[in-house]
């Protein structure tokens, strides 16, 4: 099975919709880049399939951020996605953490941020409380709060063939929904509900979703591929360099020898010198900056 592709799907005879996401090697290249804990590398998993799910329900090009934000020993997660499904994701944690943790007591309170920030208009911004049950009971109440559309989530993490793996099923009814079709979203809910993590894991789109709608018509559309890729570069970190002081700059590159910028998405380091400082400031560069951190 091709590993790493989302793939919408439309019930013919009913106003819903539904995705699909599975996930190998892009959940495998976030998580490399930190020793995370277990707890940590599920709930990155997790969010990764639902910022995906809901990176897919763009209809412009930008990319959605969804940003987990707790007072427990998991204080942040941040997933971000564009439009062509491209990701990228971390995780901020403090001491040691139980192997057996559970959700709750992993975040603690707080809640979960959604931005969208298309390449043309204006950012959105929505903000739900976290929901103790999980991600996903979390992202529901986004929906039902911010759309008033009846939305089900379903992720699933864990190991295949050796390998973390990663996935979701998403289920919405269209805007046009009336009370009748209230019961088909219980009755695909209900069916969506007996998928298995190890059958997301090892079946194709088509094989899953005929072992789970075979009496329904379903239409599937064509598969986009997810990959992850880190949007930091060079040029960005000269960007942030030129709205920090012309003269700090210049006496850290004289005590440490350089300016060292670490990105801790993909955890590439960008070195600057004196030399490099003075054309950052010669070129004036007026961009964007990235968020990342300087470090000696």
């Amino acid at each position: 099975m091709k590993q790493d592709i989302l793939n919408r799907y439309l019930f013919e005879d009913y106003n819903l919709r539904g995705e699909l996401v599975q996930l190998q090697q892009s959940y495998q290249e976030i998580i490399d880049q930190q020793n995370y804990p277990a707890p940590v590398q599920t709930l990155l998993g997790e969010m990764l399939a639902a910022t995906c799910l809901l990176t897919a329900t763009l209809k412009f090009e930008g990319d959605i951020t969804v940003q987990l934000q707790g007072n427990g020993p998991l204080s942040v997660v941040a997933v971000s996605g564009t439009d062509q499904q491209q990701m990228r994701g971390i995780a901020r944690y403090q001491g040691a953490i139980d192997p057996n943790i559970d959700f709750a007591e992993l975040v603690g309170q707080g809640h979960i941020v959604i931005t969208i920030t298309p390449t043309q208009g204006e950012r959105y911004q929505g903000i739900v409380e976290i929901n103790p049950q999980g991600v996903a009971a979390s992202i529901e109440a986004y929906f039902q709060q911010s759309e008033q559309l009846n939305t089900k989530l379903w992720l699933y993490t864990g190991m295949f063939d050796g390998r973390p793996h990663a996935s979701g099923l998403f289920l919405q009814a269209l805007p046009a929904s009336k009370d009748e079709d209230a019961e088909h979203f219980e009755l695909i809910s209900t069916l969506s509900e007996t998928t298995t993590a190890q059958e997301s894991f090892e079946l194709d789109a088509e094989q899953l979703l005929f072992r789970l709608y075979h009496e329904h018509k379903v239409r599937l559309y064509e598969p986009q591929d997810v990959c992850f890729k880190c949007t930091c570069s060079k040029e960005r970190c000269e960007t942030a360099l030129a709205n920090i002081d012309h003269k700090e700059l210049l006496e850290i590159c004289h005590e440490k020898g350089h300016i060292s910028m670490h990105c801790d998405y993909c955890g590439h380091d960008y070195k600057f010198n004196e030399a490099d400082i003075e054309n950052i400031f010669t070129r004036n560069i007026s961009t964007n900056p990235a968020k990342i951190s300087l470090s000696p």
